[in-house]
């Protein structure tokens, strides 16, 4: 996953108060059982010392539910508020949270947000006919980044019984037609594909014009087209389904980059490109080495010292002094490493603790070795 978007929650100036709440509006008194939701959540925050300003800014960010609009809609969401009150990161969760939390400390704990977030995965999902398409580009499904309508010709693209030698040249006319029309619709396909690092793109609507459009399909994202019968473009047409099918493909795709996570692990290790344990991969993010920081979704009670900057990282107060760190913190181990891998640039994946090899909290797949990278022995260690 691309955590960049965590960078303002990072860097802002703390400390933090990290709410993950149930927001859902799913009975006729939801809005007022909302506001009790967060009214404890605010006296929850306030009995550890927030202040007033952090206190409404989380309030108000929560009741927004309760005016209508979007939303309105969610299940659950994650706030993080810094300590001027300012809300440095907004995010919808997948569904209503597994355990609300509500916490005022020096460091926002976003590996809770991590673990709850809906699958973050690229994607494109088009509802065509034979005139055009509305095309939607997303990372997150049901939360659209890029939206856009192509309209075609609409002269002549229905066929009409007509008779003598005007009948092939009108069909053949409105046939012309429709594949230029599909051929707009791809053109900004393609164009969105260029973009963004789309995995999938999911096509509905009309039969004919599906064909159409995998027939002008470009040779880059062709392979990336699905295609399902549900689902269309016209008025009044039920896009829950489409919807609902793009939300299932998307978690596929991330289970199975997950998958993927696992056997880099297992088998870089032999060729020093993956470490496991909290002291090996400190060691690679220093140095700036870890591709994919993997935390298990229940870390250990442990801390690591850090420095001026999220890089400067050790274990024990020699570590700390080797790096020439005047200003040092305790800091709960996840957020140590979530934070040095958004400073270098590195993705990170949240896995179930029993999934980790070893029943290890951390590990890393590495984006090259050196000379003092661990051999597949030491790492095994």
């Amino acid at each position: 996953m691309d955590v960049s978007f965590l960078e303002p929650a990072l860097s802002a100036p703390g400390p933090f108060a990290t709410v993950c709440a149930d927001v859902s509006h799913t009975t006729e008194n939801a809005d007022a059982e909302l506001d009790l939701r967060v009214r404890a959540l605010a006296e929850s925050l306030e009995k550890q010392g927030a202040p007033e300003a952090v206190v409404a800014a989380v309030r108000e960010r929560l009741l927004e539910g309760n005016d209508g609009g979007e939303a309105g809609t969610l299940l659950g969401r994650a706030v993080v508020v810094a300590a001027d009150g300012s809300v440095v990161l907004d995010e919808a969760l997948a569904g209503t949270p597994r355990r609300e939390l509500a916490e005022w400390s020096p460091h926002p704990d976003l590996l809770p947000v991590l673990r709850q977030l809906p699958g973050r995965m690229p994607h494109i999902v088009v509802l065509t006919d034979r005139v055009g398409a509305d095309i939607t580009v997303a990372g997150v499904p049901g939360r659209p980044e890029a939206e856009d309508t192509v309209e075609g010709e609409t002269f002549g693209v229905r066929k009409v019984k007509v008779g003598g030698w005007a009948h092939d040249h009108w069909q053949h006319s409105v046939e012309e037609q429709w594949a230029e029309n599909a051929g707009r619709v791809a053109d900004d396909i393609g164009s969105h594909v260029r973009r963004h690092g789309v995995r999938f793109i999911l096509v509905a609507g009309d039969v004919r014009a599906r064909q159409q459009l995998l027939d002008k399909a470009g040779d880059a994202w062709k392979h990336l087209v699905l295609t399902m019968d549900e689902g269309g473009r016209a008025a009044g047409a039920d896009r829950e389904p489409v919807e609902r099918r793009a939300a299932e493909l998307a978690a596929e795709y991330e289970a199975a980059d997950d998958a993927k996570v696992l056997e880099q692990i297992e088998a870089g290790s032999a060729h020093g490109l993956s470490v496991t344990g909290t002291a090996l991969v400190v060691e690679a993010l220093r140095k700036g080495q870890v591709e994919t920081l993997v935390l298990a979704d229940e870390p250990d009670d442990e801390q690591l010292l850090v420095g001026g900057s999220p890089l400067e990282l050790g274990l024990d107060q020699g570590d700390m002094e080797a790096l020439g760190s005047q200003e040092v913190h305790r800091v709960p181990s996840d957020r140590a490493l979530l934070a040095a891998a958004v400073a270098s640039a590195a993705g990170v994946v949240v896995l179930p603790r029993a999934a980790m090899p070893g029943d290890i909290p951390v590990a890393a797949i590495l984006r090259y070795t050196d000379d003092s990278t661990p051999s597949a022995q030491r790492t095994g260690e």
